[in-house]
């Protein structure tokens, strides 16, 4: 089971990003054009980041990388560190921002402030996520 989790996170986490970089895209041509806020484009990086991250919370509680090598002892360790640590607290904070930005600019009455909120929030969750990504880990890369 855990080594299909692994490999869900993993897929999941590419449709995330292309999700996020679409979603971004898209948005700031809307910005730059004066066009209409589209929430359905918004919505698609809302919805991969929330799977992934319920996902990645799941792993993070059966994996012995995750909660079950908190220690002090694993603190002086980088890799380790970045598993139960870094990776899981920088895709919260992500995932955070991205909510925050979908559910301003749904409230947003100017389509202009809701194309810019999008855009700003999203891209620093993309950044932040693109931050902490144990890049050695990917199959598809390796």
């Amino acid at each position: 089971m855990l080594t299909g989790m692994k490999h869900l996170h993993s897929t999941i986490a590419i449709v995330l990003l292309l999700a996020l970089v679409i979603s971004i895209v898209i948005t700031i041509v809307n910005l730059l054009g004066k066009k209409p806020y589209n929430r359905k484009i918004a919505l698609i990086g809302f919805i991969s980041a929330h799977i992934q991250f319920l996902i990645g919370l799941i792993l993070y509680f059966i994996s012995p990388l995750g909660v079950q090598s908190f220690s002090a002892e694993n603190m002086k360790n980088s890799l380790s560190r970045l598993y139960f640590l870094e990776h899981p607290l920088m895709m919260l904070i992500a995932i955070v921002l991205i909510t925050i930005g979908y559910s301003k600019a749904k409230k947003a009455t100017d389509a202009q402030k809701a194309n810019r909120t999008v855009a700003v929030f999203y891209i620093i969750g993309l950044l932040l996520i693109l931050s902490r990504i144990p890049w050695t880990t990917w199959s598809i890369l390796s």
